[in-house]
């Protein structure tokens, strides 16, 4: 299986450093590292860092932000900011991943925690969220999603919160971001 050989590869580069990856989106608003969990989460893990490192995120943006005041017809409120590619149709867009669920990984969604989004389980491509707050409503079996599969959480923000902060109060058009949030690079740290 093609994951498999990239799995090993991951593991050998997270010895450069640090236990697990680590990756920075360098933003226009300032820089997120990333603690990447790749023992937990391999395939969701790989497929974010082919992105990174064939520099499939650079020049994307930080585009939606869900919060309070733009949530009126849900009934579980979210606290997130939601970036990537964001076009299904864009070039740089690879193939859906399966669905990693946080009861397989054990990875949850509290603040900070980066996952990724998706329609459908098994949909998921380039789009990820980072949690403003604990939102115990996007794991497996919570209610964001009717079909309680939950989202696939596969890192943990180490630094730059604020930033994440920052975006999650800019401007927005009921859920989009008005401008959007330039991501001039996503690179790993080595």
């Amino acid at each position: 299986m093609r994951y498999t050989s990239l799995l090993l590869l991951i593991l050998l580069m997270a010895g450069c450093g640090h236990k697990n990856p680590h990756i920075v989106f360098e933003t226009e608003l300032g820089d997120i590292e990333v603690e990447l969990y790749p023992e937990k989460a391999p395939v969701t893990v790989a497929n974010f860092l082919r992105y990174v490192n064939e520099q499939r995120l650079d020049s994307s943006s930080f585009y939606r932000i869900v919060r309070d005041d733009n949530q009126p017809y849900s009934s579980t409120l979210i606290q997130v900011i939601q970036g990537g590619l964001y076009d299904d149709y864009h070039p740089k867009m690879l193939a859906p991943i399966i669905h990693e669920t946080t009861e397989q990984t054990g990875i949850h969604h509290l603040r900070g925690t980066i996952s990724m989004a998706r329609n459908e389980p098994g949909t998921a491509t380039s789009e990820f969220f980072i949690c403003l707050d604990d939102e115990p409503e996007l794991d497996f079996k919570g209610l964001r999603n009717p079909d309680g599969a939950g989202f696939a959480a596969f890192g943990q923000v180490v630094k730059g919160m604020d930033v994440a902060e920052k975006i999650h109060q800019s401007k927005a058009d009921e859920q989009l971001l008005t401008p959007k949030i330039l991501v001039y690079s996503v690179r790993e740290i080595k």
